[in-house]
C-alpha cells in the first residue's frame, strides 16, 4: 500500500480555552471541582494513559507537546500546583473540543 500523503503538523497554538474559562463547560467544572480523581481518569484514558497519569504536570506537558500548544515545563508546574481543577478542568476541555473539531 502506498502512502499518498503525511499527516499535517500542528502550528503554534494556544489552549482553546482559558484557564479559569470553566462557565464554558459546567458539566466538566462540576466534574473537576467535585470529583478531582474522576476528571484525571477521563483525561487519562482520553489520552490512552494509566489512570494515575490523568492529573499533574507531566500529562499537561505531553498534551502540549503533542498539540504545539504554546507554554513550557517551568508554567505547566505553576499552573498545575497553583490551582490542579483549574488545570483540569482546561485540559479536559481543550480535549473535548478537538474531538469535536476531529483533531484528537
Amino acid at each position: 500500500m502506498e502512502v499518498t500523503s503525511q499527516p499535517a503538523a500542528f502550528g503554534p497554538q494556544e489552549f482553546q480555552t482559558g484557564l479559569m474559562s470553566c462557565c464554558e463547560d459546567m458539566s466538566v467544572c462540576c466534574c473537576g471541582l467535585f470529583c478531582l480523581p474522576c476528571m484525571g481518569c477521563s483525561i487519562a484514558s482520553d489520552m490512552n494513559e494509566c489512570c494515575l497519569c490523568g492529573l499533574g504536570m507531566p500529562m499537561r506537558s505531553v498534551y502540549r507537546t503533542k498539540y504545539n500548544i504554546q507554554g513550557s515545563m517551568c508554567s505547566d508546574f505553576c499552573i498545575v500546583y497553583n490551582c490542579m481543577p483549574c488545570a483540569a478542568c482546561q485540559l479536559k476541555r481543550d480535549i473535548e473540543i478537538r474531538k469535536r473539531l476531529g483533531q484528537f
